[in-house]
């Protein structure tokens, strides 16, 4: 059976300052062991949802480039850095870089990405669910529940694993 994607986007909507509240938690709780429980249900939980089935990330929220992924997707594209930043790039007043214009413009009609192999440093980790620094990034990891279901029944597991006092 299809796990019922905007369902579990209206649920992470609903529980939202339950789960900032549960975050905020999580920082005073020891790494190590919150890496080793989350590593896990990452894994279970991506083995049940599609990626290609929803791709709402690539829909709403433009990904962050890096100087090395700028050069390699160029590369790839057989343009110049140069033009790629004109073309596919917007830095704001800060010196971040995103990609211009949701949905991705990289994205296909099926929800594949047309610069997979390729694609950003940011696109390759979303949605940070398996990382080691995932107690630390509060802000980060509640707004990707906002747009990514998986992210979102990652959060749910874990408080049924890992209680915050």
């Amino acid at each position: 059976m299809k796990t019922d994607l905007i369902s579990l986007l209206d649920s992470a909507k609903q529980h939202k300052k339950e789960n900032d509240v549960y975050l905020r938690g999580l920082r005073n709780l020891k790494e190590d062991h919150i890496f080793t429980e989350i590593k896990k249900i990452h894994q279970e939980v991506f083995t049940k949802i599609d990626c290609m089935q929803c791709a709402i990330c690539c829909k709403t929220t433009p990904a962050l480039v890096t100087n090395s992924d700028i050069k390699r997707i160029a590369s790839v594209m057989d343009i110049s850095t140069k033009q790629f930043l004109r073309k596919y790039v917007l830095e704001d007043i800060n010196g971040e870089m995103t990609l211009n214009g949701v949905p991705c413009r990289f994205l296909k009609e099926d929800n594949s990405c047309s610069i997979y192999a390729d694609r950003p440093e940011a696109c390759r980790r979303f949605p940070h669910t398996d990382e080691k620094e995932y107690p630390r990034r509060t802000s980060l990891n509640l707004a990707n529940t906002m747009v990514c279901p998986a992210a979102y029944q990652v959060l749910e597991q874990l408080k049924n694993v890992i209680p915050v006092v």
